[in-house]
Formats: structure tokens, sequence, C-alpha cells
């Protein structure tokens, strides 16, 4: 049953030039004032979020945008800066690019956030999709076996400096602690200082039914977000009934949906027709950024290069919103409409507890705003009155 709401920020400064026959995304470049307003813009949306009562403000960890898409480089350090300025509102890591880090840094930082914190910070880690940030950090991202391999491994030190009060490690691609002598003894282990002090969730991208990666996820206890808009059906419920599976064959029982959060994009307005015009720039931008990357499956290679030609793009015959909508990847319309349409996400998935109700890569902040705060006070309230059968309501 759903009854918990968080929202996604990749960290887009607001763009001019919008949708397919605006400005290609290559040829973006702002100037380093305008991409810092990406922390007030951050701030707005949390301190919104806090106030309106969503559970949890994700944001996505990325480096060297100058075109002004993903502008937020360390999720932990402007999540303790927020807390300070908010109530109750949980900082997600949606998500920390583990090849990125040394593990035992990225262990380090997320420790010390926890605490700084009062435990208001969620765990969350990715093996990244930009070749630019990760291979400019040294570690492989074109080789996707190689970027497999050093993330699971790096997974596995975090866990095990999350875990143990003192903890070795000798994999292929670290030597923790090395043979070396400290202080007139031989190191054998040593302790992450500090750890975190309040329980950590830990939470993953899943973007395929990959068996390796589901079980990995299992074993280790991780959490899955389906981000992107996923439709409720195809291929996304092939991987939801994959990752059931899988958390089953690790002894994990869960109704379909269970130890997820679904990420839904959606606009709100008086009609659906209305939504539809008001988001489509935001749409058509967001295609402009992500497909090339290989987030919008079927396009040929002459879509996927109009996409950098304005005057092509439109004539190419490119997803269309309209579409999105029919599949049900993006809700639109009235917030009564947007209710009834998470219900029925909810009776197919009995084990989905929280959604992730996103704005695309495009989105200018007053409209993020706008679109966050009708959301929260006139579709939200419905679902967190609710408790589950099986829990008793408080007296």
């Amino acid at each position: 049953m759903i009854t918990k709401f968080g929202s996604l920020f990749a960290g887009h400064v607001d763009l001019d030039n919008l949708g397919w026959e605006g400005t290609p995304a290559n040829d973006r470049r702002y100037s380093n004032d305008h991409l810092a307003t990406v922390f007030d813009k951050t701030i707005a949306i949390a301190t919104l979020m806090d106030r309106v009562g969503y559970d949890t403000f994700w944001m996505a960890e990325h480096h060297f945008q100058h075109e002004g898409y993903e502008c937020i480089p360390n999720i932990m350090q402007l999540s303790v800066h927020m807390a300070h300025l908010t109530d109750n509102i949980k900082f997600g890591c949606g998500f920390n690019i583990a090849p990125m880090w040394h593990p035992l840094r990225m262990a380090e930082d997320y420790a010390t956030a926890d605490i700084l914190t009062g435990g208001r910070m969620i765990f969350g880690v990715g093996r990244g999709y930009h070749t630019r940030e990760v291979e400019v950090f040294g570690n492989p991202m074109l080789d996707a076996d190689a970027n497999r391999d050093l993330f699971e491994e790096q997974v596995d030190v975090i866990m095990k400096a999350f875990k143990h009060e003192s903890f070795s490690h000798h994999g292929k691609n670290y030597d923790i602690p090395p043979d070396v002598p400290y202080r007139g003894y031989d190191l054998k282990e040593i302790t992450l200082v500090p750890r975190p002090v309040n329980p950590v969730e830990t939470w993953q991208p899943i973007v395929s039914a990959s068996e390796r990666g589901l079980n990995f996820m299992a074993k280790h206890g991780i959490k899955g977000i389906i981000g992107g808009g996923a439709a409720v059906g195809g291929a996304a419920l092939t991987v939801l009934e994959a990752w059931q599976k899988a958390q089953a064959d690790h002894g994990i029982e869960t109704e379909l949906g269970g130890n997820v959060i679904l990420g839904l994009s959606y606009h709100i307005a008086e009609t659906v027709e209305k939504a539809i015009e008001e988001a489509r720039p935001f749409y058509e931008e967001n295609m402009k950024m992500f497909a090339p990357l290989g987030f919008v499956r079927g396009l040929t290679d002459d879509q996927l290069d109009a996409l950098g030609d304005p005057k092509r793009a439109p004539h190419v015959g490119l997803p269309t919103l309209e579409q999105a909508v029919e599949a049900g990847s993006w809700l639109v319309g009235t917030p009564e409409s947007i209710k009834e349409k998470l219900e029925d996400i909810g009776e197919r998935l009995p084990g989905l507890v929280e959604v992730n109700m996103g704005n695309p890569v495009g989105t200018p902040q007053s409209v993020l705003l706008e679109q966050l705060e009708a959301f929260g006070t006139e579709v939200m309230p419905y679902f967190k009155g609710r408790v589950p059968a099986e829990a008793p309501a408080d007296d």
C-alpha cells in the first residue's frame, strides 16, 4: 500500500530555450555563477517538501556538467547543510557513484552526515553512466565488466566498514589494510571512524532484470529504486518480478513491488490536455539529455543524431509525451485523476509502499515548486492518511 512519498532532483539549473527545437544539449554552457544557483534551488525544493510533508528528498551526484543538467557534486555535504534548514524530511543519496570514490572515503562521509543530521540520511550507491565522470576519476565506465567488478568490491568494503568494529579486505582492487608496520605492531585490521550510529538503509538503482545485479543487492539487503518514469507493465513488470524472485532466493519474502521505490513523472493541471502542453518542453529537454546515454529504448541512430539538431528533431518520429502518458510512465491531469492512477498502481503492486514523484530535467524552479506543492497538498494527504490493514491505527 502506497503511504510514503519522495521526489528526486538530479540537480539542474534553470535552462533557457527548451525542447527539441531549442538549444542542443551539447551546445549548452553556463557561467559558474549560474551553475552555482543549483544550491539555492535545491534548498528551496527541500524546504517546501519538508513543509508540505514529503518523506524523502533524493538527490543525484554528478560532476563536470557545464551544460547545467546535473550540478550537485556532493550530496552528503549539501544534506548536512539542509538538515539545519528543515525539520523532518530525510535526504536520500540517489546515488553516490562508487566508482568515483574510494569506498572508505564514501563510508566515512556518509557516517559523518548520518551523525550530524541525526539519522536523516539514506544511503544509496550506483555504478554511474557518464563516461566523462567515471573515467575522469580514473576508473572504468567504458568497460562494463570492469565497472561492475569494481563496484561490487567497493560495496563489499563499505558494508564491512559499516557493520564491523574492525575488519580487513583483500581483493582484486583493494588491499585493506596493507601489510605494513604501524607504531610498533603489524597492521592487520582497521576501524572506520566514525561508523554510522543509526541503522543504514541502502538503496541502489534497478535498471534491468540482471540476475547477477539483483542477487548482489539481495545478498547485501540493498533495496531498489526504479526511476525515470517507469511504466508499471512490460519491461518494468519483468524487472519487478525478477527482483521479487531474487529476494525470495535470499530468504526475503515480499509481495510484488516490495523493497522498491517507483519513480513516476507527473504534471498537474486543470485538464490532461493543459498538463501535456505545459510539460511538453520539459519532457523533450529531458530526452535530449538522457536518450544519447541509453535511457530511451528503441531509438534509431538517426533519431539519436536528430536530437542534436533543432531543425530535424521534430520530424523523425521521436516518442511523444502523449505516448508516455498512454503507457503510464507519466501521470498528468487533475489531482483526482492522478490519485486514481496511483491507486491503480498500488493495486497492481501490493508490496509497493513508496513512490518518487518527479519533474524532469529542464523544469524551471517556479514550476517545480508549484507542482510539488500541488501534489503534496491535493494528492498526497489521501494516501498518507491510510493505514495498512495489518497495522492497527494509532489511538
